[in-house]
């Protein structure tokens, strides 16, 4: 399972302890070269909706 899929699925399941934390997360990732950008816009925009 790559870490964008890992992502999606947190988010589906709300499975987070808010947030703030997942974006943290996000962030994290992103910083790290583990998401791209493109996904890192996808996952921010599917948070936001949650």
């Amino acid at each position: 399972m790559t870490t964008y899929t890992l992502c999606v699925s947190m988010i589906n399941r709300n499975s987070y302890k808010d947030k703030e934390d997942m974006q943290f997360k996000l962030d994290v990732f992103f910083a790290g070269d583990r998401i791209t950008k493109a996904q890192y816009n996808e996952l921010t925009s599917l948070l936001t909706v949650q």
